[in-house]
């Protein structure tokens, strides 16, 4: 085993380039409560790890399937490979993570720790025109603390634009996030539902350019159908998958 994680183990292949996840029934919350904004793990759902790499595998597919000239450039978008549903594992490239993690959180609507923050200027619910990015350092010790351009660049963690490469890496990962979020909300819209939020993460593959990682799940996305927030992960995979499980 390479790395323990909340939702997900990671184990080597006999490729270096490649790595085996092992996802698990563990959802992140508080308090025994799902909650997709928490850092820490709430509570295990029996068979949610099976559906987290089924819904995963389903969102890698049709991130990678985009015609768009964003990614034109890129060898791949995501860092699937390939999925075995019966023994819940998924193998991806390879990656090298911007720090130690850099979460990126997309938000249509607000809600949740937004409004925690930004209630005396937002109600629950008030569309985000255009949808706002928010970037946060994968450190549970700190809360995942907010970081903006400027530390992102003082630390290291994000290159600045240089001759020849007009955009920053944060120029390009918000295009990225943008793209991709804007892409699942479009998805879960054919299906009836409204994607408030999303968290996604990304690092850099072998040649240093950006891809997404992680897992594309319910325990990443807060979702409403008919104005109401689809609060159980199983219930929300099973509205994606539809007939695609």
């Amino acid at each position: 085993m390479i790395y323990v994680g909340k939702t997900k183990d990671v184990y080597p292949t006999n490729d270096p380039n490649v790595v085996l996840l092992k996802f698990k029934d563990d959802v992140t919350g508080k308090d025994g409560q799902f909650d997709p904004g928490e850092n820490q793990v709430g509570l295990a759902i029996g068979g949610m790890g099976m559906y987290n790499l089924l819904v995963s595998k389903f969102f890698c597919e049709q991130i990678e399937a985009m015609d768009d000239t964003l990614f034109k450039k890129t060898e791949h978008v995501t860092h699937y490979l390939s999925a075995d549903t019966d023994a819940g594992t998924m193998n991806v490239r390879n990656a090298t993570l911007y720090g130690q993690g850099l979460e990126v959180i997309v938000r249509f609507r607000a809600t949740g720790s937004f409004i925690r923050r930004f209630g005396m200027y937002a109600a629950e619910g008030d569309i985000l025109d255009p949808c706002t990015v928010e970037f946060t350092l994968k450190d549970d010790e700190r809360g995942d603390p907010l970081a903006n351009l400027s530390i992102l660049e003082v630390l290291g963690i994000l290159q600045p634009a240089k001759p020849g490469h007009p955009l920053s890496e944060h120029d390009v990962l918000s295009r990225w996030v943008r793209k991709i979020a804007t892409h699942i909300r479009d998805i879960l819209a054919e299906r009836g539902m409204e994607l408030y939020d999303i968290k996604l993460e990304f690092g850099r593959d072998y040649a240093g350019e950006v891809m997404l990682i992680d897992e594309v799940s319910a325990g990443s996305m807060r979702v409403y159908k008919d104005g109401v927030h689809i609060d159980d992960p199983m219930e929300l995979s099973k509205l994606i998958l539809g007939d695609n499980k």
